[in-house]
């Protein structure tokens, strides 16, 4: 499959980048950056009418989608959140950083940042 040739190319390019091999964390970067590339490209090929396309850059979502680990429900990115905001002592929105810095690895391919940011933001502010 296309997919896979292109998930293993991205992780030797990785490895030879680095002259290291890829551990976990580096995986789960690549896979989220291919997944936010075909999410774009899906997004020109609506505009573009080519719905033929935006299908095939679906699907090969779907196929590295199934390398991420289980997504965590709402309530437990809610019950993280709650758990940065405190571990951090984070007391506004200027704190936003450091609570997203204890976040990232640990919710890092299991959740959306873009929501997960949007939700400190939203538990800070109010």
């Amino acid at each position: 499959m296309v997919t896979l040739r292109l998930l293993l190319a991205a992780i030797k390019q990785k490895e030879i980048d680095e002259r290291t091999e890829v551990q976990d964390a580096d995986l789960l970067v690549i896979l989220e950056r291919m997944i936010k590339q075909r999410r774009e490209s899906i997004s020109q090929f609506e505009k573009a009418a080519r719905e033929d396309l935006a299908a095939k850059e679906r699907d090969e979502i779907a196929v590295l989608e199934a390398y991420l680990p289980q997504k965590m429900s709402e309530a437990e990115v809610a019950q993280a959140v709650a758990s940065a905001v405190a571990e951090s002592g984070a007391a506004g929105i200027k704190d936003m950083g450091k609570v997203m810095t204890i976040l990232k690895p640990r919710l890092a391919g299991r959740a959306d940042m873009g929501q997960v940011s949007a939700l400190v933001k939203s538990r800070l502010s109010g």
